[in-house]
Formats: C-alpha cells, sequence, structure tokens
C-alpha cells in the first residue's frame, strides 16, 4: 500500500514512520511519499527516517517530492499534517489574540478561529484534489484545527475522510493505567468536540471503573488533568474533562499565564524547530539523535503555562506519554485496508449521534472501523453544560466555514464574536483587522 503524507517535512513526521516500520504483516504500507513546499524540510526529515529505517529490512521505502499532485496519484491512504503559514503564522495568531486580551492557542480561541480561516481553503483544495486524483484513498487528517479541518474536507470527500487526534486517547490510557486496568481493554466513553470533550465512563470488563476514581482524592491529584482541573471540580462535573478545556474552566487564568509567558508557546516551538532544520543542514548532525533530543524538550513543556496557572508543576514522566496519534492512524489504516475491526475515538460525521447536532456536524466520539470505515458509536446524550459549548463552538466552527466558502468578511467576524472566550463584538472586529494585517493568506475576506 502506498502512504502520502502531505506536510511530510513536519517535525512529528518520524512518529508516523517509526510506527510504520513496527508492522511487518500482509498488506502493510510499502511505500511512503512524503510531500511539503518547503525542500529543505523535506530532505532533514528524509535524513531521520533513513537512519530510523537502519536495521530493518523491509522499511517501507520513502521518496519526497515538492509536487503536489504527483505525491497523490496512486494513493490509498492520504495523511494529512499541513501547518498553513508554518509555526510564524501559529505566533502571530497567539500575540494578536493577547493583545486584545483573549486566548490565542491554536486551536482555541481566536488563535484557533484564525488558524481554521488560514487553514479551511487550503484543506477544501486538498479534498478537491484527493476526489480527483486518488478517488479510493481514504483521508487521516491531523491537520488542525482537526475536528473544523475534518468537517470542511467531508463537504467533498463524505466519510473517506477521518479526523484523528492523540489528546482522548492519552488521556483514557492515562486513567485505564491509573485504575489498574490494561488500556487496551477499556472502553473509554468520551463524547465532544475536537479539544473540547469529556470522558463519562471507563469501562473494564462491563463494569464502569470512573466512579472509584472520582471519589479518591488521591487517584484524582495523581495525574495531568487531575491537577489541572482540581479534584472538586473535576468531582462537581462527574467527568474528567479533556485538557483544553482548561482554557475554557480557567480562561482567566490561563490568558494572564499566557500574557506573562516571556514568549508564547508558538514562538518557542518556531524557535526550537528553526534550531533543528539549521542543524540537519550540517550532513555530520546525526539526524534521528537530534530530533530525538528535540522532542523530548518539545513534550516536556507542553501546556506549561496552563499548569503554571493551575500550580501542577512539572509534568510526570507518566503524562509524558501522548496517546499516540501514529498509533491510532496505524490502527486505523489496518482497520479499514484488512478489515482488522478495531474501535478508536475519531473524528467522523456526527450522523444521529448527538441530537442537538444535525447529521453533517463532525464530533469526536467512539467508532467502530472496519472495511467500511469509522461508525460512531450509539452515546448518552450531553448534559446541559456540554450542550451549551458544544454547540456554541460548532456554530463559530459553521462560521469559518461560512467566511472561507464565501469570502465574507462579516462572516469571520461573526464567528469570532460567538466564540465564549471572545464574547464581544468590538473585540472580534479588532481580531480580523489584526489578523488581516499579519496574514496575507486571510486576504480574501474582502466582501462585506
Amino acid at each position: 500500500m502506498k502512504l502520502t503524507i502531505l506536510g511530510g517535512g513536519g517535525f512529528r513526521v518520524p512518529l508516523v514512520y517509526g510506527a510504520l516500520l513496527a508492522d511487518h504483516a500482509e498488506g502493510r504500507v510499502s511505500a511512503v511519499t512524503l510531500h511539503d513546499t518547503d525542500a529543505d524540510r523535506l530532505a532533514a526529515v528524509a535524513r531521520v527516517l533513513r537512519e530510523q529505517a537502519v536495521d530493518v529490512p523491509d522499511a517501507p521505502v520513502v521518496t519526497a517530492t515538492t509536487e503536489l499532485d504527483d505525491a497523490l496519484r496512486g494513493a490509498d491512504f492520504v495523511f494529512s499534517a499541513i501547518r498553513v503559514g508554518g509555526l510564524a503564522g501559529r505566533a502571530a495568531d497567539e500575540r494578536v489574540a493577547l493583545d486584545e486580551g483573549v486566548l490565542g492557542q491554536e486551536t482555541v480561541g481566536a488563535g484557533g478561529i484564525a488558524y481554521g480561516l488560514r487553514t479551511v481553503p487550503v484543506a477544501v483544495d486538498l479534498a478537491q484534489r484527493i476526489a480527483r486524483l486518488a478517488p479510493d484513498a481514504w483521508v487521516i487528517n491531523f491537520t488542525n484545527p482537526a475536528g473544523l479541518v475534518t468537517e470542511a474536507m467531508a463537504r467533498h470527500l463524505g466519510d473517506r475522510v477521518i479526523g484523528i487526534c492523540d489528546s482522548p486517547v492519552g488521556l483514557g490510557r492515562r486513567l485505564a493505567r491509573l485504575l489498574g486496568a490494561d488500556p487496551d481493554r477499556a472502553w473509554i466513553d468520551y463524547v465532544g468536540l475536537n479539544h473540547l470533550g469529556w470522558v463519562r465512563g471507563l469501562r473494564v470488563d462491563g463494569r464502569d471503573e470512573l466512579p472509584r476514581l472520582l471519589a479518591d482524592p488521591g487517584l484524582l491529584g495523581s495525574f495531568e488533568e487531575g491537577r489541572l482541573f482540581g479534584a472538586d471540580w473535576i468531582r462537581s462535573l462527574g467527568a474528567v474533562p479533556n485538557e483544553y478545556l482548561h482554557y475554557y474552566y480557567f480562561n482567566r487564568e490561563a490568558v494572564r499565564a499566557y500574557q506573562a509567558a516571556e514568549q508564547t508557546r508558538g514562538a518557542f516551538l518556531r524557535e526550537q524547530q528553526e534550531g533543528f532544520y539549521a542543524r540537519m543542514k550540517d550532513p555530520d548532525t546525526p539526524a534521528l539523535t537530534a530530533w530525538n533530543r528535540t522532542r523530548a524538550e518539545r513534550e516536556a513543556t507542553y501546556m506549561s503555562e496552563n499548569r503554571e496557572a493551575a500550580g501542577a508543576g512539572d509534568r510526570d514522566q507518566s503524562d509524558l506519554e501522548s496517546g499516540g496519534y501514529e498509533k491510532v492512524a496505524l490502527a486505523l489504516m489496518r482497520a479499514v485496508a484488512r478489515n482488522e475491526r478495531t474501535s478508536l475515538i475519531l473524528n467522523v460525521r456526527n450522523r444521529t449521534t448527538l441530537s442537538v447536532l444535525d447529521a453533517d456536524a463532525v464530533i469526536e466520539v467512539p467508532c467502530l472501523v472496519d472495511a467500511g470505515g469509522a461508525h460512531p458509536v450509539a452515546v448518552d446524550p450531553l448534559p446541559y453544560h456540554a450542550v451549551g459549548l458544544v454547540t456554541a463552538v460548532k456554530a463559530v466552527e459553521r462560521a469559518v466555514l461560512d467566511a472561507a466558502d464565501s469570502g465574507s468578511r462579516a462572516a469571520a467576524v461573526k464567528a469570532f464574536a460567538l466564540h465564549p472566550l471572545v464574547d464581544s463584538v468590538s473585540v472580534a472586529e479588532r481580531l480580523v483587522d489584526g489578523y488581516l494585517k499579519v496574514h496575507p493568506g486571510l486576504r480574501y475576506l474582502d466582501r462585506p
């Protein structure tokens, strides 16, 4: 099988290739095509992959190209992990928002809306190309904002595009281990939108173990989300929130922490990765060693401002393990290509899963996956506090899609103004003006 990775010069691509190297079964991915618009980044990542493949005799063959159509032709799977505007764009998203006193995180609030407005037109073009050049391919989307971008692509690819995220998987696996359960046997009752969801149950052999966690203050304080949100708040919700909900539940504290930080997360990653790619231009640099060292620093500093605001301290070693989006992607490909049925938490079209949303709304829920794709399972209705957040943020996503489709500046203002973390039309107007100044890619928003 051929896998095409869009954003093939991205820093996290070696994670995906590492997962592929461990798969030796019949029908596995045997060819990987990396596509990126930056030839230097492509060359750097290709070097890391070559070092990963040493001592693996049946390693998938890797090719790299800057020609998009060539990369797509013949693909069985397309993995989309692009970053429109690069890390410089992310840093600008953060700074414009913080200057207005609102959150600039890349997927949440004003920063996420700006990123979505830049990314959706590009993602739609990709979806249309894939439909034309590789109509039988399955698309796995990791491009952020993952739920929004998946919904945009689904309008052209239908159920053949599936969004993935490592955040809910990582949370579920940490909770299972904490409760002494095998993460591979636990059923995680998780529901919401991407970066906006809750674990409402954790079933092992038919028994829900989550109430045992909620009743134990010691257990609640022993993992990342427990320290971020506090035992009392988690008990009040009766569920464990995704870490990104810290931006909603503790918004003022998060904004203050981000404003007080020496540099934003995007600026830090830009500086860090520029250093990595610069070092990779030296042919004597040990590529895999340099990549591993940079990745370790990246993971250790993840959401550091939120932990500071919550007084949660440094990340424990057990919290450094993500859900492994590369493992989710591999499991998804196996299930579809070989009909190896499995259950995964994915971003898919709602159909009738959540009654408060329409059928085409992309949600993040457990799915049963087989050769026919990903099928969301039935879940209990959302409590009212979750309904409010989910429907408000989905309205924002729909306004972003409208703006990207119509070029309407008014629709873009509406997206910002409706978001719970902006909640001001005046601020929304200034945010649009600010983002138009720093992002040439938003100049399509020129209609009333």
